[in-house]
Formats: C-alpha cells, structure tokens, sequence
C-alpha cells in the first residue's frame, strides 16, 4: 500500500512538473506527419540539448515512447551524470554553480523520467534491459524516440550518431519477422518546429555492419538537409555550449 501510495504521489508531482513545463516551455507544431507510418517505427533526431526530449515529451503525435539516459533515473546516479553531460563545458569561473545544481536537479530528475513515456537507456550490461523494453514497445504498437548523438561532430548541424541502436531492428525482425523502419526528425527550437522526413526500412538479408552504416548515414544526411532546406534559423548544438557559438543552419 505505502509503495502504490508513494507511486500516486509521484505520479501526481510529475503532472505537476509537466504542467509547468508545458506553459514556459514553446509551443512546438510537427511538420511531416504523412511521413509518420502507421506501423511501429523508430524516430530518430538531433538531441538539441534538452529540447529534444521535452518537445517529443509534449508534442510529438501519437503513442511513443523516447529513449533517455538511465542515469538520469536513478538518485545516485543523477549528479555525476547530468554535470558530465550537460555542464562540463561551461566556462571554470562557474562551474561550481553546476555541480551544485547538478545534486539539486536529482529528486526532480528520478520524478520526471520513471514517470515519462521513456525507456531507459545503459550503456553497460544494463543495455539488454535497454533492448528488451524497447522491442516490446515497438510490439505494442508504439513508436519508439532515439537521439543517438555523442561528442564527435559531424557537420554544422549534427553530431556523429553512435550506431549501435541500430540492432533494435535485428531483434525486431526475429521476434515479428518484419523489416523496422527508421525515420529521420530534425528539431528546430528557434523556428518552433518538429520535422519529420522520409523513412528508410531496414534489409534483414544484409550485414548488420552494412545496416548500421548505410541506416546512419541516411539519418544523418536527412536530418542536415531538412535543416538546410529550412528558412535560416539558429541551430542547437548537441553540446552545452555558449549561444554565441551556435552555428547557423546556412554557412
């Protein structure tokens, strides 16, 4: 009783939060939805920091469900996470201010994301659970949102994407017998948008070495050209950094 009590109660302040959330945060509209298929699909976008989660969190159409770091679930596991990724790039003199916030943010955190349309995210052997939940998502019907981005540019717009993620698709075509599709998602914060672009299915006869490269590079390149494409805006970077530094969709 006291554990489906304390679950309420959560439950209840993360409502709470995302009311709030909802209010401040921009109102986002999703251009491209034709190219959303009615079977389940993995969405695939640029992380743009913390808009990525949030817009999808409130705006993204339809049943689906966003991958997210499975630190940022756990209290213990909150600070060391969040300064590492989110804060170590800012500048010495205000670090400090960061690592504090950064133990101030765990409670709000561990409420946020076990009570969000999430599935968690490990990159050690927790990574099976990872899968797993992912796959029974994608089972159920439901889209599944994954911002694979890490610390290694690619161009102006994106970051190299880890490809690992990739392997859903092999797990999904054993356990369903049917090919995945990957669609790309380009989020522009500035111009108050989502857009999603065309999918790309997954080939079971191939390499999944071949799969991971040529379904990565496919995101990649349309994620730059749907940003390209758009009127200029100011494009948010993967990282951390100062405004002054981000770049511009148009060279």
């Amino acid at each position: 009783m006291e554990e489906t009590a304390s679950k309420t109660k959560s439950y209840r302040l993360y409502l709470i939060i995302k009311w709030f959330v909802r209010l401040f945060y921009r109102k986002i509209t999703v251009e491209g939805t034709q190219n959303l298929p009615d079977e389940p699909a993995v969405v695939v976008g640029n992380h743009t920091q913390m808009n990525g989660p949030i817009a999808c969190e409130l705006y993204f159409p339809g049943n689906r469900y966003t991958w997210c770091a499975g630190q940022m679930m756990h209290l213990k596991e909150v600070p060391a996470y969040a300064y590492q990724d989110f804060w170590s790039h800012k500048p010495k003199y205000i670090r400090w201010f960061f690592r504090l916030l950064s133990y101030l943010i765990a409670p709000v955190s561990v409420c946020v994301f076990n009570n969000a349309r999430t599935i968690p995210v490990y990159r050690d052997s927790r990574i099976i659970t990872t899968f797993k939940k992912t796959i029974t998502r994608l089972t159920e019907g439901s889209h599944v949102v994954i911002f694979p981005e890490h610390d290694v540019p690619h161009n102006h717009i994106i970051n190299d994407f880890q490809d690992k993620f990739i392997d859903i698709a092999k797990l999904y075509y054993k356990k369903t017998g049917k090919e995945l599709l990957f669609v790309p998602l380009y989020i522009a914060p500035h111009l108050n948008k989502m857009y999603l672009g065309e999918a790309i299915r997954f080939r079971a006869d191939a390499p999944i070495e071949e799969e991971r490269k040529r379904i990565c590079d496919y995101l990649m390149e349309q994620i730059s050209a749907i940003a390209v494409d758009l009127p200029l805006h100011t494009v948010v970077p993967y990282r951390n950094i100062p405004k002054k530094y981000y770049p511009k969709n148009k060279h």
